[in-house]
């Protein structure tokens, strides 16, 4: 891994366990596939906010004001709002984001409420800064990076051709729904919206988001911010419910185990036996083979085509 910040994926238990890490207890990300109000109750869980990652507008011409709602620059000073001024850091701003602006109703731990003390009097781009030379933070965000032997060291300017993915927030601090985006110069006021009204408020403002791009576009994702489910299996004495939760819990650290190991040195070996057993064969057997996997490719590469391109997950890229 590089010395800077490092790319980690949009997903539910990366996120949860990278809160663990920081300190904070009594919370985790659930992955949202819907945006209707009554899906997000079904949840039974208080709703902090929501992190929204979609693919970049690189092509797009700034301007003076936000396409959906308002910006409110005298509100940087009432909440907790930081710049970005560092590549791969904005999963983990847009986690910030809505943590430490929410802390009255959660146990953020010493270390980050240090930070946000620290950080208190500070503009937005100077708490940016602070951000991305906490090491604190730093490590525990690259410690879910993928482990990769190849590092590229290069940093360009990203153009409207390429896939850019950058994440955001949204949250309701003290009774209004903000939108907040470290590459905006102020938070984005979507208007009243009282805590519990979260839930109702919130799917109307993605809906318009995502109304700005093609039909095909379909590369968004969403989590939640909410209490940890296996609190509220205890509350009301669900055990199929904590069973389930606690199932979640180890497939997410064995998937997390996973991202962290580095397999090519067991694919090299692997591949090794298997081109030593083809040559073995004889008959053109490797021959054949090479040339089976290069149809099979081909084949995908033209169906994906079709389809309009790489619908794959998208992580923590670019901006």
């Amino acid at each position: 891994m590089s010395g800077g910040w490092n790319t980690i994926e949009s997903d539910a238990g990366v996120f949860t366990y990278l809160l663990n890490n920081l300190g904070v207890q009594n919370v985790q990300f659930e992955e949202l596939v819907t945006l209707d109000a009554a899906d997000l109750r079904q949840l039974q869980s208080p709703i902090y906010g929501v992190i929204f990652l979609f693919k970049y507008p690189t092509g797009e011409a700034r301007t003076d004001a936000p396409r959906d709602g308002d910006f409110d620059y005298s509100a940087a000073e009432d909440l907790w709002f930081a710049a970005q001024t560092i590549q791969n850091a904005c999963g983990t701003q847009a986690l910030l984001s809505v943590l430490l602006n929410q802390d009255e109703q959660i146990q953020i731990g010493e270390q980050l409420l240090s930070f946000k003390e620290f950080t208190a009097g500070f503009p937005a781009e100077f708490r940016g800064e602070a951000l991305s030379n906490s090491e604190l933070i730093r490590d525990v965000h690259n410690s879910f990076a993928r482990a990769s032997p190849f590092i590229d060291e290069t940093q360009r300017t990203a153009t409207a051709d390429d896939d850019v993915y950058h994440f955001i927030a949204y949250t309701s601090i003290n009774s209004v729904l903000y939108e907040l985006d470290g590459l905006q110069p102020a938070p984005i006021s979507h208007g009243p919206c009282a805590f519990t009204e979260f839930p109702d408020k919130i799917g109307p403002v993605l809906q318009r988001r995502i109304a700005r791009y093609p039909a095909h576009e379909i590369r968004f994702n969403l989590l939640a911010m909410v209490q940890d489910l296996r609190t509220k299996a205890k509350e009301i004495g669900d055990v199929e419910m904590l069973e389930r939760e606690e199932a979640k819990r180890k497939a997410w650290a064995w998937e997390i185990a996973l991202r962290r190991h580095n397999f090519v040195g067991f694919v090299g070996e692997v591949l090794k036996k298997v081109v030593k057993g083809k040559v073995e064969e004889g008959n053109d057997a490797y021959e054949k083979w090479i040339q089976e996997s290069k149809d099979r490719t081909k084949k995908r590469m033209e169906d994906r085509a079709k389809k309009g391109g790489d619908d794959g997950d998208a992580g923590d890229a670019g901006i």
